[in-house]
């Protein structure tokens, strides 16, 4: 009898002892809203407007995901709604982006000053209210200092996420609000003070590059350079409201001394979530997913990365348009969608797929297996990377 305690005790023990921590992010890019897509939400018999149906889609892949990061590029100014140039969305869109499976929002980006003071803190209190937590825009310098850093705590695991833009077009900062601006001292002194909290990965969502055009430009390629070597490990971007390259790479050790983790995630745009920007590559983008695992001596490393492609349609039904966020590969074969619908589709996946495959580095497409109903990493060895075999993505010449 003691031996087969014995035997279960150590069985149960090595169970234990191997387990590691496992945590899954999920990015997802510019979340806009333009008159069409509100006049598409606003019932008249109830006088309110619902999102819920434009997230029905993606919703389960929020769902399955530990955490999940949008840029929310509108203000919550209230009545009078608008949309571009300045913008203030209907309360109900974060609702129904929370129901859906959102849990933390972006708040720095070139229209956050749209609506002046009053459009940036009241959106930090609607915000609040709906305990959806978010960075990058503050009521004040006070309430920056002890919000900047937004904490994700979960699953064992301690990720830091800081948010900037690169401005807000033109429209000056109303004081005391306070919005975070991509200056590389500033961000240098946020990191410092980042890392004195022990993360496991330090994130930086940004808010930059040149609208509508496909590859970064040489400002966006130096401050990813300068963001790295301070400590960041994954920077997201968003802004420029078409896709552009992701990258992942692995430091060789000789150059990654001094440096506090060798594995770096460089997206350079997510393009757009939601909007009703329909010209070609402006109507869809990508989600970024990104699995992290500890081990028992406290390593952290990433387990897993991709990225799903999202298109959005818009369409008329029931005597208005319609907008519907639909995961492109599961939609892209659909006999549901109307042909002409399906061929518009096709032909974001297409210039999407063709683009990606070309400038990616070391990152690939989440499928959806029809015949298994379950989405698949592309790329069989992409599931259990050996990150150590991985190198390059990025140019070490001035690290």
């Amino acid at each position: 009898m003691m031996k087969k305690i014995i035997f279960v005790f150590v069985c149960i023990s090595n169970f234990v002892f191997a387990q590691t921590n496992e945590l899954s992010l999920l990015f997802v890019g510019d979340v806009m809203q333009h008159i069409p897509q509100m006049n598409a939400a606003y019932n008249k018999t109830t006088d309110q407007y619902d999102y819920d149906s434009c997230f029905a889609y993606v919703a389960p892949i929020f769902k399955s995901n530990d955490v999940v990061v949008a840029n929310l590029e509108t203000t919550l100014a209230g009545k009078p709604y608008s949309g571009y140039p300045l913008f203030s969305a209907p309360d109900s869109l974060v609702v129904s982006l929370k129901k859906a499976g959102v849990d933390y929002l972006m708040t720095a980006n070139n229209h956050s000053c749209d609506k002046g003071k009053t459009g940036i803190t009241r959106t930090l209190q609607v915000l609040d209210s709906l305990h959806i937590s978010h960075t990058g825009t503050f009521a004040n310098s006070v309430e920056r200092s002890k919000e900047n850093i937004l904490l994700i705590e979960k699953n064992g695991l301690r990720v830091m996420l800081l948010n900037y833009t690169y401005g807000t077009n033109g429209i000056p900062i109303p004081e005391p609000t306070v919005v975070n601006l991509l200056d590389k001292e500033l961000i240098r002194e946020h990191l410092v003070e980042t890392r004195k909290l022990n993360p496991d990965k330090i994130i930086a969502f940004l808010h930059w590059g040149n609208e509508y055009e496909r590859l970064p430009n040489d400002w966006q390629k130096q401050m990813a350079q300068y963001l790295f070597t301070q400590g960041v490990d994954f920077i997201i971007g968003s802004h420029p409201h078409v896709l552009q390259p992701f990258e992942y790479s692995v430091l060789p050790e000789q150059d990654a001394i001094d440096l506090p983790h060798r594995e770096k995630i460089l997206v350079y745009s997510l393009g757009n979530f939601i909007s009703n920007q329909r010209g070609r590559y402006k109507d869809g983008g990508a989600m970024v997913k990104i699995v992290l695992q500890k081990d028992n001596n406290g390593n952290v490393s990433v387990k897993e990365h991709g990225y799903f492609l999202v298109w959005v349609n818009k369409f008329f039904a029931h005597g208005r348009n319609n907008f519907h966020v639909l995961p492109a590969s599961q939609f892209e074969s659909s006999t549901q969608l109307d042909p002409t619908i399906r061929e518009a589709l096709k032909t974001f996946v297409t210039d999407s797929r063709s683009f990606l495959d070309e400038h990616n580095k070391n990152f690939n497409e989440y499928c959806f297996d029809t015949a298994n109903n379950i989405w698949e990493l592309k790329g069989s060895g992409d599931r259990s990377i050996d990150a150590a075999k991985v190198i390059g993505g990025f140019s070490l010449d001035n690290w």
